[in-house]
């Protein structure tokens, strides 16, 4: 008798069919809960300054400025590039004349192709003050500071 209930609790435990189908009782432990999605974060406020991502590692200042006049009046555009080797970061600025220029701009160029990249734009968020910098790296090498010769 004890072995015929041995073999019936091992038939039920190595049986596949009660998660054949999903039940609420698969998912209602907390440590294997999915996790929420992240929230995407608020979209800018309609400026006349528009942030440009995407860009190849080829794209110049006078390329980004071609591309983005045929919409407006460009007053400044500026390919951010590394100190070192001179090529872009992939990101760069527009600013337009008028926040109307700035919406054409985005229009026509937001998911097209630039020097064989597909580029975003949107409009710029602005800098956060210096005060209120939402990540300050920390120090990760050398003494704690304050701890050696500050006698």
């Amino acid at each position: 008798m004890a072995a015929a209930v041995a073999r019936s609790g091992l038939r039920r435990m190595f049986c596949i069919s009660e998660f054949a189908t999903p039940s609420p009782r698969m998912f209602s432990i907390p440590a294997f809960a999915p996790p929420n999605p992240p929230t995407p974060p608020p979209k800018a406020d309609p400026s006349s300054n528009l942030f440009v991502s995407g860009l190849s590692k080829r794209t110049t200042t006078d390329g980004l400025r071609e591309a983005f006049a045929k919409f407006g009046e460009v007053v400044q555009a500026r390919v951010v590039t590394d100190r070192v080797t001179g090529f872009s970061k992939g990101f760069g600025f527009v600013r337009y004349a008028t926040v109307e220029d700035a919406t054409r701009g985005i229009e026509g160029m937001d998911g097209k192709f630039l020097d064989g990249w597909v580029i975003f734009a949107e409009y710029a968020r602005p800098r956060p003050p210096m005060g209120e910098a939402t990540s300050q790296p920390q120090q990760s090498w050398g003494p704690p500071s304050g701890s050696w010769g500050s006698r």
